[in-house]
């Protein structure tokens, strides 16, 4: 049975609905969020469609990110190496806030002052890739993070510079399934909703 690796997105918080950067900051879930976190586990579910555990569950230890496994149902491994983006100056602060003083300002083109750069997400996200490749040949594998860590995770694994993950979308409470196609990694499927099916 092929092996893939499933991201899970945490559910909505106040700071993702309005746009604020959220990297270090321990924000909840929203009840919408919490309500997105329980329905992404269903998605889950009927994605990975097999009751064999996974071999590798791994979650941001932010609260946002680790209440969104529990309330899925993964019981989760805490790892900093799926922590967001360390947006460091321009934490809390929303892209057009931030474009006042820096016009043109996106995470993927421009420096973060006293956050973390590219190279220093690269590095993470290679971590995490290695750490899965040798727990895919035991199953299906895991990984409960954030949206901008979250898309350079894909990046990565597609072995794309950082600055690429701009291209991959990927909303609160959604899934991303990676795999491979003869040895070449793949994205085999991207955003899926945690609003796809319903739960009681």
């Amino acid at each position: 049975m092929t092996s893939h690796v499933y991201l899970l997105r945490h559910g909505q918080t106040e700071w993702s609905e309005s746009g604020r950067h959220t990297g270090r900051s321990d924000i909840p879930l929203t009840d919408e969020g919490v309500q997105q976190a329980r329905r992404a586990g269903a998605v889950l579910a009927r994605l990975r469609g097999t009751d064999r555990p996974a071999a590798l569950v791994l979650s941001s230890p932010r609260q946002r990110a680790w209440r969104t496994a529990e309330l899925a149902g993964l019981e989760a491994e805490p790892t900093e190496e799926l922590a967001e983006w360390d947006y460091g100056d321009y934490e809390g602060l929303t892209t057009p806030h931030i474009r006042e003083t820096v016009p043109g300002w996106t995470v993927w083109t421009h420096p973060v002052p006293g956050g973390e750069t590219h190279d220093d997400v690269r590095e993470r996200a290679e971590a995490v890739v290695e750490r899965v490749r040798k727990a895919l040949l035991g199953g299906d594998v895991v990984l409960v993070g954030h949206g901008h860590f979250s898309r350079v995770l894909i990046a990565t694994w597609l072995d794309l510079p950082p600055k690429d993950g701009v291209h991959f979308g990927l909303d609160p409470a959604g899934l991303a399934v990676l795999g491979d196609e003869r040895g070449d990694p793949q994205v085999r499927r991207l955003n899926v909703p945690a609003w796809e099916v319903d739960v009681d």
